[in-house]
């Protein structure tokens, strides 16, 4: 008997995303209160709320400073950070400052950035992910105790270089966040042609893809013109340079911070609720990191807010 096949996405029909997932699986979501969000927590997946943004954005910041404690110099270690949320990183460079922590041996890896014309965006460019990195925390962190200038990874140049270094370099945690097309990084769903006309890639397929410049699903253009340029789609490229699910999986920690500016009420949930439920769908990224060994979602509760009918 042949199979059903999959409803088109209703935002983007030659792509793949959560809306061609089976609607069940999407009102379940839907009716997911705080409460029962609370309750997805299980063995390698942990749920945690945060009542104020100060609260939130200082938890987030301190993961970078727990990470680098651990730094060594026969064991050097780093975090892998995203842009989206950047309210942490003038936070990490003042922690930073007062408690004179020497990064020398810590690392850090950008997660992404932005490609026009088959390259990565200059670090002059006013989208630029590094030179936000570097604006808002990095160039804020006293001169006697940055790392060196080689021990910040950016995928910008040689993409199989960034990708060896989380072999060479403990990765102690991935953080993240959560985009309206439920991805971390870049990591997109697919178009929906070719072999992937009728079905997308399996999660085994997907989790073999390593750092590479990669096609944007529209919903990740059109968000990030709202996130960071102030609704300009057209100034929004639409491709980027990611970290892949090859580098994720060498992170000992994934967390993912959702503070309400980058999903909706309904994708903090569905993504949580797949995990959860070990459901892995690539049209949905986010839920592949079911199978990681130890994840971390953190929402700022005034921000989950309810999935219904409100007009504006």
């Amino acid at each position: 008997m042949r199979k059903t096949p999959r409803p088109l996405s209703k935002v983007a029909p030659d792509w793949w995303d959560y809306t061609t997932l089976d609607p069940a699986l999407l009102k379940d979501a839907a009716g997911l209160s705080e409460k029962s969000l609370a309750r997805l927590s299980r063995p390698g997946f942990a749920v945690h709320f945060y009542n104020t943004r100060e609260e939130f954005y200082l938890a987030e910041a301190l993961e970078y400073i727990d990470a680098w404690r651990q730094a060594t110099p026969s064991r050097p270690a780093g975090i892998c950070g995203p842009i989206g949320p950047t309210e942490q990183l003038p936070l990490v460079a003042r922690i930073i400052n007062s408690l004179g922590l020497d990064l020398h041996n810590a690392h850090f890896w950008g997660m992404d950035e932005w490609v026009e014309d088959g390259k990565p965006v200059p670090i002059l460019h006013p989208m630029s992910f590094a030179r936000a990195d570097m604006e808002l925390c990095f160039e804020r962190i006293d001169r006697r105790l940055r790392m060196p200038e080689q021990n910040l990874h950016f995928p910008t140049g040689d993409l199989g270089r960034y990708s060896r270094s989380f072999d060479e370099i403990r990765c102690v945690v991935m953080q993240g966040g959560q985009g309206e097309v439920k991805h971390w990084a870049f990591n997109d769903p697919p178009r929906r042609a070719g072999r992937f006309e009728d079905a997308p890639p399996s999660p085994a397929e997907y989790k073999r893809l390593r750092a590479r410049v990669t096609d944007l699903h529209p919903m990740t253009v059109i968000q990030n013109a709202r996130t960071s340029g102030g609704g300009y789609v057209a100034a929004v490229p639409t491709q980027a340079a990611t970290v892949g699910p090859v580098e994720t999986w060498k992170a000992e920690r994934v967390s993912i911070w959702h503070g309400g500016m980058h999903d909706n009420p309904f994708g903090m949930r569905l993504s949580a609720l797949m995990i959860s439920k070990r459901i892995a769908d690539t049209s949905v990224p986010m839920s592949l990191l079911a199978d990681h060994p130890e994840v971390h979602f953190h929402y700022l509760r005034p921000a989950l807010g309810v999935v219904g009918a409100e007009m504006h």
